[in-house]
């Protein structure tokens, strides 16, 4: 998890209720129902942080605004609990990196291999009647859901719509949904852009990861390459 104030848990639950007008009893359901993961104190106290006070304003928005049900919220808060924990794991590996690159400053000879390969899931592929047919759907479905931003079909040269594996496995998590969890629009909406901007964070840090992995072959490197005189 990440380490910032706003992770830190201060609330009690008397307090976080009332911050979010909810009865206490209905922050205890939500925790069962792994939507929010409040702290503890030595004393097994709950403890919330102002991040689980944003996540208690999303669901009330969700289902009170949005008319969403509990199904599409597990989801929504699923993904936001993914997403915090993803910056979490980037941050660790930040300081494991720089961890090794104080050790390798004592040992030049050891050079990590950075990987810049390209995930092979995002390379668009299939046009859009391959695509409809792989997840049981009609093109015009297809089309409506790129409207509504849903998914982002690459495009070709000659501007022809082009699938990857990672659009089919979000077209396929919207019939899941939609048809077996009974999601309504608004709360797909809200699903997929949470799935979007997690498969961007992802690849961004990532990214970041390597960039840094890069900068330390490159120190490295010059480091083995220095006169005698110069090391």
């Amino acid at each position: 998890m990440p380490s910032d104030a706003k992770h830190r848990p201060v609330y009690v639950i008397s307090v976080a209720a009332e911050l979010v007008d909810m009865h206490p009893q209905t922050l205890r359901l939500y925790e069962r129902k792994g939507l929010i993961r409040p702290g503890r104190s030595s004393g097994k106290t709950r403890l919330y942080s102002e991040r689980d006070i944003e996540h208690l304003r999303e669901i009330r928005r969700l289902t009170q605004e949005l008319g969403v049900n509990l199904a599409g919220v597990e989801e929504v808060m699923r993904l936001q609990h993914e997403l915090d924990d993803i910056q979490g794991e980037f941050e660790a590996e930040i300081e494991r990196l720089e961890g090794e690159l104080r050790e390798q400053a004592q040992r030049p000879d050891a050079l990590p291999a950075p990987d810049g390969r390209l995930d092979p899931r995002d390379r668009p592929v299939y046009v859009i009647s391959i695509a409809a047919e792989l997840v049981d759907m009609h093109p015009q479905t297809l089309r409506l859901y790129e409207r509504k931003q849903l998914i982002r079909p690459g495009r070709s040269s000659g501007k022809t719509r082009l699938y990857s594996e990672r659009d089919i496995e979000h077209l396929r998590e919207i019939r899941r949904l939609t048809q077996e969890l009974g999601v309504n629009l608004a709360g797909v909406e809200e699903i997929m852009r949470l799935r979007h901007q997690l498969d961007a964070t992802r690849s961004g840090l990532e990214h970041n990861v390597r960039r840094i992995q890069e900068d330390i072959t490159d120190r490295m490197t010059k480091w083995r390459t220095l006169p005698e005189g110069n090391a």
